[in-house]
């Protein structure tokens, strides 16, 4: 059924295309209101026009926009159906409805494909600030995919602890110097028999957040490991099988919480903040510093969150970082008539003025002015986010009181981490003719490796993983890896 409605959609797409080819002539001219401004049409995930915080927030950029670079527009929010906002932003755009500006979370390609998306390429090179604010993964991905912008730090994920733990055990201080395999083992076993946990870490589901912190120590460091002259992929590895014997000691010693498979984001963090688990891993910036405040809410300023350093081996990083392209991020329609003005915007919103009122949000509500100082407010923390650019280092034009940062000194800490152990993977985007074969090569991964680490299989049982991982389409993925990366 999922087959026969993508194909039916495809075809939707094509004839759209070809309706918007036939209609050039209409497409080629802007719309513009009775007061002189252009109307630049907008679809953002939960911001439609049924949000008021979002239509004063476009309103307010758009006075923002006259004001320091005397561009008169006015933004038209379209609304998306409920569910999945991939699957619904596709819809509306299979239906004819192309906004000048659409945010993406998943379902991009296609679209690209179809020639509906701008090549954004020549509007950066020639951008006074956006330019000026890519860090090295966004132009990485860029390069390869120049139709997604999202100006981010690196989604990396970090451990972290209560600091009050950790200054409990000797371990703790080792593994800061020092953090080997073995002295995470160490960690964990002392902080449990101190009785401060139940367990030394727990992750929401499967192994993947466990493996930002041990995948390096264990040779798993790019999506391919280059062996003997060739590309084997890391799942089928030695240093994978390494890996979950380990895990699977972690375990049978009731360090990796024995419920872990069963856990969601949410039951995993509960289980942090009531300190039956040591350790949790998080997305470093924002989400570290929602851990850090939700944990010092529930236990105590002492409680605040140190960032633990990934586990060294054979090396060392919370992984490698994929390049391919954004798995979100903002695209320029092909069919619009604003292309210019909506990168204008885009570049005001990274320029010192754009970034004060995206991330600060509005003077006297979100943020107070103290001379060349932002103070920011209750409110800001706990209402206002950036919808656009989060650079490192931004400008903003003016200086933020020490006492109100953006991000609490952990969660900054865990940026500068994840920035420290940058580096590139090799992976590529997966052949559309073999999409069907990885999802069944990864569904066999995730059964063995659950067993294994569970007890139910032995370590042996890698070797016949490995076969069946080849045999669903291991093998053809693999000569296509070799014959691709550089």
């Amino acid at each position: 059924m999922k087959k026969w409605s993508v194909l039916f959609l495809s075809l939707l797409l094509v004839l759209v295309l070809a309706a918007c080819s036939d209609k050039e002539e209409e497409t080629t001219e802007a719309v513009v209101d009775d007061e002189g401004n252009t109307v630049i049409k907008v679809v953002f995930k939960d911001d439609g026009p049924s949000n008021p915080e979002a239509v004063k927030y476009y309103d307010a950029l758009a006075e923002a926009l006259k004001k320091d670079k005397d561009l008169n527009v006015k933004f038209e929010l379209v609304e998306v159906a409920q569910g999945s906002y991939a699957e619904a932003l596709n819809l509306l755009l299979y239906s004819g409805e192309i906004p000048d500006l659409i945010y993406f979370q998943g379902g991009d390609e296609q679209i690209a494909a179809q020639g509906l998306l701008e090549d954004l390429t020549p509007y950066i090179e020639k951008s006074e600030h956006i330019k000026n604010v890519l860090q090295p993964h966004n132009k990485a991905r860029l390069e390869n995919y120049p139709y997604l912008l999202w100006i981010k730090n690196l989604d990396n994920k970090v451990p972290v602890v209560r600091t009050d733990f950790l200054e409990q055990t000797d371990a703790g201080k080792a593994l800061l110097q020092d953090p080997t395999v073995d002295n995470y083992t160490a960690f964990f076993e002392e902080i449990m028999a101190k009785g401060l946990t139940k367990n030394g870490v727990t992750v929401a589901g499967d192994i993947a957040e466990l493996d930002f912190i041990f995948n390096n120590a264990f040779g798993v460091t790019t999506s391919w490991i280059e062996q003997d002259g060739s590309y084997v992929y890391k799942k089928v590895t030695d240093g994978e099988k390494a890996k979950l014997q380990y895990y699977s000691e972690l375990y049978k010693k009731g360090i990796l919480d024995n419920q872990y498979l069963t856990k969601a984001w949410d039951t995993k963090e509960d289980a942090f903040y009531n300190n039956e688990t040591a350790v949790i891993v998080g997305t470093n910036g924002k989400v570290v510093d929602f851990y850090n405040s939700r944990q010092k809410e529930v236990n105590g300023d002492t409680a605040a969150l140190t960032i633990l350093p990934p586990a060294k081996g054979e090396a060392q990083g919370y992984g490698a970082t994929s390049v391919t392209k954004e798995t979100r991020g903002l695209a320029i329609s092909s069919q619009s008539p604003n292309k210019e003005i909506v990168f204008e915007i885009l570049d005001y919103l990274a320029s010192p003025a754009g970034l004060k009122f995206d991330s600060l949000g509005y003077e006297g509500v979100t943020y107070n002015m103290n001379g060349d100082t932002a103070e920011l407010t209750p409110d800001y923390y706990a209402n206002w986010f950036a919808r656009y650019w989060e650079p490192v280092d931004a400008d903003y034009g003016m200086k933020i009181s020490e006492s109100t940062p953006l991000l609490s000194a952990p969660a900054q800490a865990s940026q500068t981490a994840v920035g420290e152990y940058y580096q590139q993977d090799n992976n590529f985007t997966i052949p559309e003719d073999q999409i069907s074969n990885w999802d069944a090569m990864e569904n066999i991964y995730k059964e063995y490796t659950a067993d294994i680490i569970t007890g139910k299989k032995s370590i042996d049982a890698f070797d016949e993983f490995v076969t069946k991982w080849n045999e669903a389409g291991g093998e053809q993925l693999t000569q296509y890896a070799n014959e691709t990366i550089k």
